[in-house]
């Protein structure tokens, strides 16, 4: 489709090449636009996910008098396009769908209830987001001046779903209805003066709605009407933008002078590459890239993946019926915690991206020095690495000891928590006077010692102790238990 407004001229749709550019981007840009979408435990009875969409909310005009919450993004960077180069926007956000639960009655009618109880799960109301986006390519030349503004609206919905039992029977309906959302894009550009054909290209995402809050109105009236995650790609065909973190030192100036509002623009796609762009709500270093290790969306970035997985898994089985019943990506999440082979989830203990010797580009030794291969720059390098394990025979986890009260404590010694005495975690405040076992003893890198424990009682304590994740005490921090 092409739509001419005033004399500039652009289109909603993009080419195969251009279209196969984005997606390099859209697998960070949709962490971006479902980060936090549903919390760990997942379900929505949990108090963590009542107050949802935190990133990249905008809201209706008339709601920013109400709470310190913005009904516009703006985006400035620099670009070098090249002579006739075309740029394509895409507008992504999420469009609020309320949806209800409802039971047949006899006489044929349905009933809005606060939940439907099923073999596999319990399916309750909770708030969805329906995918949105705005698209248009443009010519660069015709950004000049005012540039160009797109105004784009998604209508008031209302959707039906019928629930089935396990046997096919309808025990009941699903009920979608989403509010009418307005906005607008705005674009322009204007060349800078130099020896460089620059441009300072200018973007603006606004919500344009207007509906107006009731007295007693609060936020989640607001929201359905609200663009929610809301951020932008951008491509160039030919031509590059310039990182706003590490412009060339020509750059310099004019970058800072770039004015960026509720967003950040960053250089997305591969390493070396500068014809994408990602401005999110989420602040980002240039080409962010999700961890090859990453299983699947887990929609909880404050958390780290490997955490999250072993909690997943360690939910009751009703814990993980009402979840099944929240969201389909969190029923998504449960069966991938379900199912996630052991290898997979070693995985996500960590990994290293990259290692050099410290000692890598020494001079080498003087003439008529001894030839050691291992000593250089007066320094005796190790056969074994420092990281490796195995690179320190002289202590052992599962034989050390140390001393605490005068009394050895080691691998299957039993002891008391005191953490009362550094009280680093709030945690500490449950396990302060419980009995645990020691499972090793181990000295760090800088002659420190510390004690690896599972605490008594603890229905996961095989699962730590597989997995390896124990609680860890200093000396002082512990007392021997009187009948150990």
């Amino acid at each position: 489709m092409t739509t001419t407004p005033s004399t500039t001229t652009f289109t909603t749709t993009f080419t195969p090449a251009t279209e196969a550019r984005l997606a390099v981007a859209r697998q960070v840009a949709d962490a971006v636009l479902f980060e936090g979408y549903v919390l760990y435990p997942y379900r929505a009875s949990a108090a963590k996910n009542r107050l949802r969409w935190q990133f990249g909310v905008l809201v209706p005009p008339a709601w920013t008098a109400r709470a310190e919450e913005h009904d516009f993004q703006h985006t400035e960077l620099l670009m070098e396009p090249k002579g006739g180069a075309a740029l394509a926007v895409e507008v992504r956000f999420l469009h609020t769908q309320r949806r209800t639960v409802q039971r047949p009655c006899p006489d044929g009618t349905f009933e809005t209830v606060a939940e439907l109880r099923l073999d596999d799960r319990v399916v309750v109301p909770w708030d969805e987001g329906h995918e949105q986006a705005v698209r248009l390519t443009v010519p660069v030349e015709s950004l000049a001046g005012e540039g160009i503004t797109v105004p784009f609206t998604r209508p008031a919905a209302e959707e039906t779903e019928p629930v089935t039992d396990s046997a096919g029977r309808v025990v009941g309906r699903l009920v979608r209805r989403r509010e009418e959302v307005s906005g607008a894009v705005r674009l322009s550009a204007a060349e800078l003066e130099g020896p460089y054909r620059t441009h300072r290209l200018s973007l603006v995402v606004e919500n344009t709605s207007d509906w107006t809050p009731d007295g007693d109105a609060d936020r989640d009236a607001a929201l359905p009407r609200s663009l929610v995650a809301t951020h932008t790609l951008l491509c160039l065909d030919s031509g590059r933008f310039l990182s706003m973190t590490d412009p060339p030192e020509w750059a310099r100036g004019a970058t800072a002078a770039c004015r960026n509002l509720h967003t950040w623009p960053v250089l997305a796609g591969e390493p070396g590459r500068g014809d994408l762009v990602l401005s999110s709500p989420i602040i980002l270093e240039d080409h962010p890239a999700i961890a090859p290790e990453s299983p699947g969306a887990l929609y909880d970035a404050t958390e780290i993946d490997e955490i999250l997985a072993l909690r997943t898994a360690a939910l009751t089985d009703e814990e993980k019926r009402e979840a099944r019943g929240t969201d389909a990506r969190a029923a998504a999440v449960i069966e991938l915690a379900d199912t996630m082979p052991p290898e997979v989830l070693e995985r996500l203990h960590g990994a290293v991206r990259g290692l050099r010797e410290v000692t890598a580009g020494a001079a080498p030794p003087a003439t008529g020095a001894p030839s050691d291969p291992f000593r250089q720059n007066g320094v005796t390098r190790p056969d074994t690495p420092w990281w490796d394990p195995g690179a320190d025979t002289a202590v052992d986890p599962a034989t050390d000891h140390v001393l605490v009260g005068g009394r050895p404590v080691r691998a299957g010694s039993r002891v008391v928590l005191r953490p009362r005495l550094r009280r680093t975690d709030a945690q500490d405040l449950f396990l302060s006077g419980r009995g645990a076992l020691v499972e090793a003893v181990l000295h760090d890198v800088d002659g420190g010692v510390h004690i690896a424990v599972t605490v008594e009682d603890d229905p996961g304590a095989d699962i730590r102790r597989e997995q390896g994740r124990f609680l860890y005490f200093q000396p002082d921090e512990v007392d021997v238990m009187e009948d150990a």
